[in-house]
Formats: structure tokens, C-alpha cells, sequence
């Protein structure tokens, strides 16, 4: 049994947000990741994805 009881007709809520922080935290790292080395390539070679 849960411990968070639930009675019918009522709005279902998340007991817990912590998995949708670390999820958008995560997002928001890889994004930035992206950024920043798109940023690097173009600074440095004037590019950001160079095909020869």
C-alpha cells in the first residue's frame, strides 16, 4: 500500500518534485555544454561545424 492516499475524484498531485528538478537540472547542463562548445568552435575556427 501507498503511503500517500488518494480518494477518487480528487485531483492527482505529484507527491514529489525532486525528479523533475534533477531532470530540468540536467537538461539545462547538456544545453549549456552544447552552447558553450558551439561558442568555442566558432571562436576558434571561425565555424561551427567545418566539412572538408
Amino acid at each position: 500500500m501507498s503511503p500517500v492516499v488518494q480518494s477518487r475524484g480528487k485531483k492527482i498531485t505529484a507527491a514529489d518534485n525532486l525528479y523533475t528538478v534533477i531532470l530540468a537540472v540536467a537538461f539545462c547542463v547538456v544545453l549549456a555544454t552544447a552552447v558553450f562548445v558551439a561558442y568555442q568552435c566558432y571562436t576558434q575556427y571561425d565555424t561551427i561545424f567545418k566539412i572538408q
